[in-house]
């Protein structure tokens, strides 16, 4: 499979939440941070062929990146839209598995990116 793009979903305010997420990372754990950009940069470059342990379907067209760092786990929550796209939808702390509230969330934005992608991506 060819390389991906990868875009972060916008939701309607015009926050970013993985982005967001992941400046926090950024702000309070430089190293999660960089492990998170070599994930997703696996991701981009492997798409729907990334597998476990980095990645894993979950439902719905919802996969995650399946990110370990010390002794907790971590998931950002992603879908594919058409060829070669892939979406950065939500992002988490697991504790035994991903919570389905969180799947929830996910999906909706999947939805929602759907329905009008160009207003739902942030590049």
């Amino acid at each position: 499979m060819p390389p991906c793009k990868v875009v972060f979903y916008k939701a309607d305010d015009g926050s970013v939440p993985v982005k967001e997420w992941l400046g926090e990372a950024k702000k309070n754990e430089k190293r999660l941070f960089a492990k998170c950009l070599v994930w997703i940069a696996q991701l981009a470059a492997q798409g729907q062929d990334l597998r476990r342990p980095l990645a894993d379907t979950l439902r719905d067209g919802i996969h995650e990146l399946r990110i370990a760092f010390g002794h907790t786990q971590y998931r950002i929550l992603y879908f594919f839209h058409k060829r070669g796209i892939v979406v950065l939808a939500h992002a988490l702390v697991k504790e035994r598995k991903v919570p389905e509230k969180d799947i929830e969330i996910a999906i909706g934005r999947k939805g929602r990116f759907e329905e009008d992608p160009e207003g739902h991506t942030y590049e």
